[in-house]
């Protein structure tokens, strides 16, 4: 009788640490494409040109999505507990990263300090046809000094720093309760 007492409760055990691995794993994933996924709407969609600093930005999410799915992968086929705990840790690295970069870039919106040289700000575009391809070498992105929009006095660089922060707390939260 002891034996499969103790059965069920390895069996517990496991089911609530491959829940727990599912859920914030795919959470996290799923905030990842959504956060990601708005920003490519408002490009898309609204209009908004990013610059080379938003296109920047947009990187630690492409690549914590990929890591996201193996980390929903890694918890729902039961592979060992480290190896989605590891990934949920890497996957809060980069959004620190993300955050990071998000920082700079609001203080180079509020001219706290200077951006980089390769983000100036556009040049007119030709209506000459003839002077279209010569031109596609000297038209840049807007300046990533200009905030496009702001909203409760945020622009896109800085509901970046909340998102990724917000993403990064989940994600070391997860690590240590999918242990």
């Amino acid at each position: 009788m002891t034996i499969m007492k103790e059965m069920r409760m390895a069996l517990a055990g496991s089911t609530t640490r491959f829940s727990t691995g599912v859920a914030y794993a795919g959470f996290l994933t799923l905030a990842m494409a959504a956060t990601v996924g708005s920003a490519l709407g408002f490009e898309h969609i609204g209009g908004y040109i990013p610059c080379a600093l938003c296109l920047l930005e947009r990187d630690p999410y492409y690549f914590g999505i990929p890591i996201g799915i193996l980390a929903v992968g890694s918890a729902a086929f039961g592979l060992p507990s480290w190896i989605t705990r590891s990934l949920l840790i890497v996957i809060g690295i980069m959004m620190l990263v993300g955050a990071g970069m998000g920082v700079y870039h609001s203080g180079v919106e509020w001219g706290f300090w200077p951006g980089p040289t390769a983000c100036g700000g556009s040049t007119a575009v030709t209506t000459n046809a003839g002077n279209l391809l010569g031109d596609l070498n000297t038209v840049h992105g807007p300046s990533c000094a200009d905030a496009a929009l702001r909203v409760l006095g945020l622009s896109f660089a800085g509901w970046n720093v909340v998102a990724s922060i917000f993403l990064a707390a989940v994600a070391f939260i997860g690590a240590k309760k999918a242990a």
